[in-house]
């Protein structure tokens, strides 16, 4: 005769939770973000070698968060079925293997290949990784967990641009130095998660195909619909004027302002993922609306800022507007997603952060494909104009639409 298990019984299975594993984990995160922002600055060089239009190189961009959006789509919660460790451990060495492409790349479809290989695999990864932050994390603390994934996400996209940019602007090999640093320290990293990372799902299923390729349902259920939308109007002005600095920051960097210089790329996405995630640990006391309130008014005056700097030729005034930037794309973001979050039903809640996600990498891609296929039309300059215009008036709708839904 069986008994069911008990509180106890599963708690002797839950593995001890240590601090060396959560930042294990968090570094991984990190690392997998700055693998992601490391071509950044160095798409004006692949330009200059293979001769390929800024929207093939938005393409190129777009091609990792449209892995990343298949893996939401259809592993989103892999890690739930077969287990934390193997997910992260399968990730990683997709991740390292992205790497090796992206240093053995002689031609625009071997950067395309890299750039998908790499959202496929993070995509796999920041699904396990931020379910390990929460379980591992010595008090279980999910909202510490959440603000140390989000924070270490930007900032890691950001550390991998300046590093990037500082070694493809004086180290040797400046397209394969970059990305073997970090297959050094993920090889590192990934021995580590092998070996000192507990497994922290109870009862993990066999590892089958039926298990692995499983479609994650979206959806969005009807109560909170309309804070849904307003919380993906905020994702979709910081994310995609996010995306804009990550696809072309180099290009706009060189052509606009007249800087021939892969540290300065790097700085330019550092001064908006890197403030960015500096901007929510120091306002994230804001609820939800009032940080997507501020964020919107921050994108409005950064992308006006820099749209100013533009037209003076002005590289101060551009980093300045890029940092305002980056503090709104921070709060706004940071503001849709607690909205988006604290609405949902708790049964629904990775159904409806599922659809948000799947928004949110949307928007950091299709509106940069777009900008980057009007630039070869009317020029960079003139698409920046259009395109800070149009995201300033997204995020004044987002303003007045999270005004209008608090009375």
């Amino acid at each position: 005769m069986t008994t069911q298990a008990t509180l106890p019984d599963v708690a002797e299975k839950l593995p001890s939770r240590s601090p060396f594993a959560f930042w294990t984990v968090t570094a991984a995160i990190a690392l997998a973000l700055a693998a992601s922002g490391t071509p950044s600055p160095l798409y004006v060089d692949y330009q200059a070698r293979w001769h390929f239009s800024a929207a093939t190189l938005t393409v190129v961009y777009a091609l990792y968060a449209g892995g990343v959006v298949i893996t939401l789509l259809f592993a989103g919660g892999l890690s739930d079925r077969i287990g934390r460790r193997p997910v992260l451990i399968g990730s990683v060495l997709g991740l390292l293997g992205s790497l090796v492409v992206f240093m053995v790349a002689d031609s625009t479809f071997w950067l395309c290949v890299a750039r998908l290989v790499q959202g496929l695999a993070t995509g796999v990864f920041t699904g396990a990784a931020s379910a390990a932050l929460t379980d591992l994390h010595p008090r279980r603390d999910s909202r510490i967990a959440a603000l140390v994934n989000s924070t270490s996400t930007s900032l890691g996209i950001a550390a991998g641009a300046v590093v990037s940019g500082a070694l493809a602007q004086w180290a040797p090999l400046p397209l394969v130095t970059p990305y073997l640093l970090l297959a050094v320290v993920g090889a590192v990293l990934l021995l580590v998660i092998a070996v000192k990372i507990p497994e922290t799902v109870v009862e993990p299923a066999p590892i089958r195909l039926s298990t692995v390729l499983r479609p994650q349902r979206i959806g969005v259920p009807r109560q909170m619909r309309g804070t849904f939308l307003i919380g993906c109007l905020g994702v979709l002005a910081a994310w995609s004027v996010g995306g804009l600095y990550l696809a072309l920051g180099g290009s706009l960097a060189k052509e606009l302002l007249h800087i021939d210089n892969h540290l300065v790329a790097g700085i330019v996405i550092l001064s908006v993922q890197g403030v960015g995630g500096l901007s929510q640990l120091a306002f994230t006391g804001l609820s939800g609306r009032r940080a997507s309130t501020f964020g919107c008014v921050a994108l409005i005056a950064g992308m006006a800022t820099v749209a100013g700097s533009v037209f003076l030729t002005s590289a101060v005034l551009f980093l300045v507007g890029a940092a305002v930037t980056g503090t709104g794309f921070g709060l706004a973001f940071m503001g849709g997603t607690r909205l988006v979050t604290q609405a949902a039903p708790a049964h629904q809640r990775g159904q409806v952060l599922a659809s948000f996600f799947v928004v949110a990498y949307l928007a950091i891609s299709v509106p940069v494909i777009g900008a980057g296929a009007v630039s070869t039309h009317i020029g960079l300059s003139a698409t920046f104009y259009v395109f800070a215009a149009v995201m300033a008036v997204v995020a004044l709708i987002t303003l007045i639409s999270t005004q209008l839904s608090e009375r």
